[in-house]
């Protein structure tokens, strides 16, 4: 058997566990994600010759543009499952995780970097940005249900709109890492990242999925229902507006993530009680899914496969110090002194979830030039990733339970 039937055969029977794994997960109280890397290590270990390579090294823009296809569906899933309208008062506390802990842990991970690992500033800051955004892709046991889903609470609201912004917001630092590694620090070459990577690609980004989310919405709800155009199984165009989004503003050179995201907020809010949002749901979240499962399966084939190789102990300690310390305490700090109760703010600080973003991130900077000890850097984050699945997948499910019941007692 080749290794092009072999891929569909697992493509296929990871997408049918999907139609059953994370119900049976959720049972047990573990997330589904440690059961599916989990396979990827197994189907690895038992035929480690019969499937391409996994390492990420091997191909990096399959790598790249596998993970891109899942973020930005991911990202269109998310923002359809938000129900609570945009202000600064009532985003209050996404904003607070986006603008101050975000900021200070790229600032403490950079360091880590620098002081600990010893990376070249380039490599620092980039190892801080890929580290940054929480995963959208990988919170579903965190994040808020489906669309007009009664009792959403602060931490599963706040957690799915962080995972939402963050992957587009931590794109400047990113590209910072790149300029550095490039051109090196100058005048000039801060000026031209401010005004352009930061402030235009950023705005961009929001003035383009606005406009595409309200046009879409306007097609949809406004004149598809006024001629009966839309068939309530068309959930497909949540994907064709992600596509659109993402591709107009990079061909604008914005921020698509942003874009993506800001598109699936304004559609979710136009005719918000609207039940055709269900099916959009429904489908960006099969689609997901069904990524997903494959793509875990390939990150726990790469576990094996000797992305994990050039890890030393100074290494693991600052993966498990960016999880338990560097991500909690930032955004403990940053909802110092909001109104969200002592047990949700520990929550909230506790569930930054890495994931599928980290690894597109590095991909993409690994795309645009070339880093000094990138082996290094893939085993950091590898690492960094599966101690927040495993850490993560096992305690989401009692911990936001545990929440719940005590909300409504």
């Amino acid at each position: 058997m080749n290794q092009y039937i072999v891929l569909m055969l697992i493509a296929g029977i990871a997408s049918i566990g999907m139609g059953f794994i994370p119900s049976m997960a959720k049972k047990i109280g573990i997330s589904y994600s440690i059961i599916y890397v989990g396979i990827g290590v197994l189907i690895y270990l038992i035929w480690p010759t019969a499937l391409p390579a996994p390492l990420p090294q091997k191909d990096n823009s399959l790598v790249l543009h596998l993970t891109e296809l899942i973020v930005i569906i991911s990202l269109m899933g998310t923002a359809i499952k938000i129900d609570r309208s945009f202000s600064f008062r009532r985003w209050a506390t996404p904003l607070r995780l986006i603008l101050i802990a975000m900021i200070l842990a790229i600032l403490v991970s950079a360091l880590l970097g620098v002081f600990i690992l010893g990376l070249p500033l380039a490599a620092a800051l980039l190892l801080a940005a890929v580290l940054a955004p929480t995963d959208p892709v990988l919170a579903a046991d965190v994040q808020v249900g489906p669309p007009n889903e009664r009792g959403k609470s602060e931490p599963r609201f706040a957690l799915t709109s962080e995972a939402g912004l963050n992957d587009g917001m931590a794109f400047p630092f990113t590209w910072l890492a790149i300029v550095v590694a490039s051109q090196g620090i100058s005048t000039s070459t801060m000026w031209h990242w401010t005004w352009y990577y930061l402030f235009y690609k950023i705005a961009g980004g929001l003035i383009i999925g606005w406009l595409c989310g309200k046009l879409v919405g306007y097609l949809v709800f406004s004149i598809s229902e006024k001629y009966r155009l839309l068939k309530a199984s068309d959930g497909f165009l949540a994907v064709s507006l992600t596509l659109i989004a993402y591709a107009i503003a990079e061909s604008f050179h914005a921020y698509g993530f942003i874009a993506v995201f800001v598109a699936g907020l304004t559609l979710r809010h136009y005719e918000k009680g609207h039940e055709y949002h269900q099916q959009l749901h429904s489908f960006t979240d099969q689609m997901e899914r069904m990524l997903l499962a494959v793509l875990l399966i390939f990150f726990g084939g790469s576990l094996v496969g000797g992305v994990l190789a050039p890890l030393t102990l100074k290494m693991a300690l600052v993966s498990v110090a960016f999880v338990v310390l560097v991500r909690p305490l930032t955004s403990y700090l940053s909802l110092l002194g909001s109104s969200t109760p002592l047990k949700e703010k520990l929550a909230i600080s506790f569930f930054g979830i890495r994931g599928m973003g980290s690894i597109y991130y590095l991909a993409f900077a690994f795309g645009e030039v070339r880093f000094d000890q990138q082996d290094v850097l893939w085993a950091v984050v590898s690492l960094t990733i599966l101690i927040s699945i495993v850490l993560h997948g096992l305690t989401a499910t009692s911990i936001m339970e545990r929440l719940s019941s005590n909300k409504n007692n």
